[in-house]
């Protein structure tokens, strides 16, 4: 079996990641899969970066440049839309002539465009669509926040400080429509949030939608806490509670939440902080903002080396995440993959990976002070870390995943 993997990048984003490790998750099972991508970061041979340099500047500029005259040149949420308005045409590339399935990723900012998308169609050969944020089901929006007008026709869109019915959001849900339409796509959801919210959807709403998690090296992943790392200046003696995000003060992040519930811990449960600290990894645009946090902690930055990463979630015993909405956020799956307890609020696919008081407690949303509930029951609950680590494995790992995508390609091809 030949499969073409489509996706932004490789390895730059979340999506692209996770896309390249079920790349190498297929090929341990026998597929011949390649991956095409606009953005190359690995020496991959296997992956193929598609254009010139030049061409895809234009694509990528030509695309924003549109949505800042939609959007009256907000820089604020300049990336948190897409249009699709433009890419290349992939459907003469010849590692897309040879596949027998396609397998779309995070296709935007220049790679693939709808009507890119439909002369994919015309070839007649299967189409998997994995969606990993809402993008699919919406107009333009990677992420609805509390708008609700994805589940009627989009417009007016809160993005664009959009007023119109018949706005930019409007006008690319109506070549969405048309797409879906003509071309037969098996979309994939990579969380039962994500599938609920395709469910809500005016565009995929009627239509099919299986859900298959991300893949993730969780045998990579020791539960043993060996010791501090040289790398990093963190006083292991204390129970860690670990927060990273690739930028914690991202608003999407919700860190102001963490900070509020460390600071009611600090100042309520003294003989709780006094035994603690809390580690943060990951990079910060602004490194005052955690200016207000009086709990013990440090921020060590961003971590490259996965080995690093993996070592600092063995030696912790919480893994914090209050991010405000997450499709499937990873770092709960390799914190539990490590040992570590999740505490996390639930708008997104949280659920999917956390049983509430059972392996990782789910506060109330936006409620630092539930939050701070349940950091202290995390450190104190008595879980084995084995069995977080066997919990994830047996939903998450790579294995499991591509036994997934297998059946599914073996389904649409046979």
């Amino acid at each position: 079996m030949k499969v073409a993997l489509v996706c932004n990048s490789d390895l730059l984003g979340g999506a692209s990641v996770v896309t390249y490790r079920l790349m190498h998750a297929l090929r341990h099972q026998g597929v011949d899969v390649r991956m095409i991508v606009y953005t190359k970061m690995s020496e991959d041979k296997e992956v193929e970066l598609v254009g010139t340099r030049f061409l895809r500047g234009l694509y990528f500029m030509s695309e924003r440049v549109r949505i800042m005259f939609a959007n009256n040149f907000d820089r604020d949420t300049l990336f948190k839309v897409s249009l699709a308005n433009v890419g290349y045409p992939l459907h003469r590339h010849p590692w897309i002539r040879k596949a027998d399935v396609i397998c779309l990723n995070w296709i935007n900012q220049g790679l693939l465009s709808l009507s890119g998308v439909e002369a994919l169609g015309k070839l007649n050969k299967p189409i998997v669509w994995t969606m990993h944020d809402m993008w699919n089901c919406t107009g333009i929006c990677h992420h609805a926040y509390e708008c609700t007008n994805y589940t009627r026709k989009c417009g007016c869109c809160p993005l664009l400080h959009s007023d119109k019915p018949g706005d930019l959001s409007h006008k690319v849900w109506r070549k969405k429509l048309k797409l879906y339409d003509s071309v037969p796509i098996n979309f994939v959801a990579v969380s039962r949030w994500l599938a609920d919210k395709c469910a809500e959807s005016s565009l995929l709403g009627s239509r099919k939608v299986r859900v298959i998690p991300n893949a993730f090296p969780v045998d990579a992943f020791s539960t043993e806490m060996t010791g501090d790392s040289p790398l990093l200046n963190i006083d292991y003696s204390r129970k860690i509670i670990l927060m990273g995000a690739a930028r914690l003060d991202d608003t999407i992040k919700g860190i102001e939440y963490a900070i509020e519930a460390l600071n009611i811990l600090f100042d309520n449960y003294p003989a709780v902080a006094n035994k603690c600290t809390a580690v943060f990894f990951g990079s910060l645009r602004n490194p005052a903002v955690l200016g207000n946090l009086r709990f013990p902690h440090s921020w060590v930055g961003r971590i490259n080396d996965p080995e690093t990463v993996r070592k600092l979630y063995s030696c912790s015993k919480v893994v914090l995440s209050t991010s405000l909405y997450e499709t499937l956020p990873g770092t709960l799956i390799e914190g539990q993959a490590a040992g570590c307890i999740p505490v996390t609020f639930g708008a997104g696919g949280q659920k999917d990976i956390v049983t509430h008081l059972k392996d990782g407690y789910i506060a109330k949303y936006r409620d630092a002070v539930d939050v701070a509930a349940g950091i202290r029951w995390a450190l104190a609950a008595d879980i084995d870390r084995k069995e977080l680590h066997e919990s994830v494995r047996e939903r998450f790992s790579s294995h499991m995943v591509a036994k997934k995508y297998l059946e599914l390609f073996n389904e649409i091809i046979g």
